[in-house]
């Protein structure tokens, strides 16, 4: 999520896991002459891009490029005479031509590549507002030049939301000196400090504008350029305390669900004022038993392809059904490329997820906003840092091939981030709501019930404590500098990474992140006991020093674990949460069964730790031998804005 959105959320209730009036008579998308370039905005091209409008004999404007060429990223658009698209639904289905892979089949920009030549037709329905209508595009698709850029992708955007595109940058063609410059369209205050991937922030329309961007690159001794269309849509003016930035536009996954007109104004609306009673929007398992289609008609997307790749991972890479059950505890799953890191928040109930964890082609990672993940510089001060990563056959299982390779992944390789973030965002939730109290919660809100259970320390997190405390004074105040923002004092900027040894290894913590907060000590020990349990995937956790340029190679460990998890130390209070959390499991015998640590070599750099034991090489994250790929470097607390209170 942005930035000053996870402050809100913190601010207003202390309870997440961060993770302008309008004019309803336009005159017609693309003809307003667009404001003058702002002294610090992107130039204007010296030409114009000018799209064709394709009237109908309803209200649907159809706008389509001068040309279309194979392989060459490209849109369709659709916008509505004297209407914002905003409170009409689409979706576009292919008629004829080579079948074509399309992610966007829900919103009004249609954007796909055609690697054939020939004529492709598109029907679009509208429906909103008390009408529906259908009508119907073609276009046809020329011979592709010699040498040819493409940026992706074209879409639509919400005023106010963060905006990203794309140039490939292949092994072979890749360009070089790249400029970008606005074709069409508003100004635009546009980062380019990397140039392939342009970031900026919609500005306020007063009704659906287009906007186009053009890149110019070199490949060999050619110039190319290409344009990359924005459909820009008015919105309601933003009202709400708690979602006080521009949201995407979503949807309910499921067409037919019985709580499709409640889910986006519930959870996930700049008109949100307060948490929706329990009457309205419960906890799922307050009104099922472990049902898998009853979760996906909680689920709200800004893509439906996401809704899908969740419904696949729910029916094919979850066969305990540890998800299903988990899920039973939150009122709703928000899948939404804007959405950045994941997190729970029980004002809502609902769990929102960045759908980096759920592509599987490269067309789906394209959709995928690339703003900056809002990291603070917590600890910048201290003297250690405190790595982290997952593995199995020594090899790592996080998904680490960049976004500059283009590329499509298997389930397996998109199955162990997806399964570790859920098992600990949904540790929260049933933290907070375990199975056990839902039918106890008297309301009127999810949000009243968590104060009074949390006053009476009634939560699982709560109770663990209290049995089974964590013991180091000095690890849990050095939380407070590394994920809270207190500064750190003179006795803790001297700390080396011996001392940090001496502080973290004969606790019972499981994480660094573990002392943030007692919710936070309750969710990693779930998450790390269930992906070793399951999946035999484990979590390596080393104190090292901090040299100036820190990276896997450069970082040398003073001591570290592979699996601390399965310490008989941490034995109690693993097989505690587990206990309240899921009691189905046997979590004395799961816990006892876990493997016994496997400690990291001193002095050794945290890279070459990295083959502990012999085993067979994981296929996981195999990419093009030619592609040389370091692995990001990943720190205590790093997919988590901010620890629940």
């Amino acid at each position: 999520m942005k930035r000053s959105l996870c402050y809100i959320l913190i601010s207003a209730m202390g309870l997440t896991a961060c993770g302008g009036s309008s004019d309803n008579s336009p005159q017609g998308p693309g003809d307003i002459t667009p404001p003058p370039v702002i002294p610090d905005g992107l130039v204007r091209c010296d030409s114009e891009s000018q799209l064709n409008q394709v009237t109908t004999a309803t209200m649907l404007v159809f706008h389509t490029e001068p040309n279309y060429k194979a392989g060459q990223p490209a849109a369709i658009i659709a916008t509505l005479k004297a209407n914002n698209v905003t409170e009409h639904q689409f979706n576009w289905t292919q008629t004829a031509g080579s079948s074509l892979i399309l992610k966007s089949t829900k919103s009004p920009v249609l954007a796909f590549t055609a690697n054939d030549t020939g004529s492709y037709k598109f029907e679009l329905t509208v429906t909103g507002n008390q009408t529906s209508f259908t009508e119907s595009i073609e276009i046809n698709v020329e011979a592709a030049s010699t040498v040819q850029v493409a940026t992706r992708v074209d879409h639509q955007v919400t005023e106010g939301n963060s905006v990203s595109f794309r140039v490939d940058t292949p092994e072979t063609n890749n360009p070089n000196q790249i400029s970008w410059c606005i074709a069409a369209g508003p100004a635009l205050n546009v980062d380019i400090s990397a140039v392939e991937r342009p970031l900026f922030t919609a500005p306020n329309v007063d009704e659906d504008t287009l906007s186009t961007l053009r890149v110019t690159g070199v490949i060999g001794d050619q110039s190319v350029t290409d344009d990359v269309h924005l459909l820009i849509t008015n919105e309601n003016a933003i009202t709400s305390s708690y979602f006080d930035e521009r949201v995407a536009k979503t949807f309910a996954y499921k067409p037919d669900s019985p709580y499709k007109d409640d889910l986006q104004a519930c959870v996930y609306s700049n008109q949100l004022q307060e948490g929706c009673q329990i009457s309205r929007l419960p906890l799922i398992g307050q009104e099922s038993v472990v049902n898998k289609q009853a979760i996906l008609d909680r689920v709200l997307v800004s893509h439906q392809w996401m809704g899908e790749n969740f419904e696949y991972f729910l029916e094919n890479l979850d066969p305990s059904s540890d998800f299903a059950i988990l899920l039973q505890s939150v009122t709703a799953i928000v899948i939404s490329y804007d959405v950045r890191p994941s997190f729970y928040w029980v004002v809502t109930g609902a769990i929102y997820l960045d759908p980096s964890d759920l592509w599987l082609l490269a067309e789906e990672r394209d959709t995928i906003n690339e703003a900056p993940d809002y990291r603070g510089s917590f600890g910048n001060d201290l003297n250690f840092l405190m790595p982290w990563r997952y593995v199995k056959n020594n090899s790592y299982t996080s998904y680490i091939v960049p976004r500059s390779v283009r590329t499509k992944r298997t389930t397996q390789e998109m199955m162990p981030d997806l399964a570790s973030l859920l098992y600990h965002e949904l540790a929260h939730a049933n933290d907070f709501f375990p199975r056990s109290v839902h039918t106890n919660l008297s309301g009127p809100t999810l949000l009243d019930d968590y104060l009074r259970r949390s006053d009476a320390k009634q939560l699982i997190s709560d109770q663990l404590v209290a049995s089974y405390p964590l013991n180091s004074q000095e690890m849990t105040n050095l939380a407070e500098v590394s994920f809270k923002g207190v500064s750190a004092n003179e006795t803790q900027k001297a700390y080396t990474s011996s001392d940090i040894t001496g502080f973290f290894s004969p606790d019972r913590a499981s994480d660094y992140y573990a002392y943030s907060t007692r919710r936070e000590d309750a969710a990693m020990l779930f998450e790390e006991a269930l992906m070793s349990h399951r999946y035999a995937i484990q979590r390596d956790v080393a104190v090292t020093d901090k040299p100036e340029n820190p990276t896997g190679s450069t970082i040398s460990v003073d001591w570290g674990q592979r699996g601390r998890i399965g310490d008989s130390d941490l034995e109690s209070r693993a097989a505690y949460v587990i206990d309240q959390m899921m009691p189905e499991l046997n979590a004395t015998a799961l816990v006892n069964g876990l493997p016994e640590p496997i400690a990291m070599k001193q002095g050794l750099s945290w890279s070459e730790n990295l083959l502990l034991s012999p085993s067979v090489q994981s296929q996981l994250n195999r990419i093009s031998p030619s592609t040389t790929v370091s692995p990001e470097l990943r720190l205590s607390g790093d997919r988590h804005v901010k620890p629940v209170d």
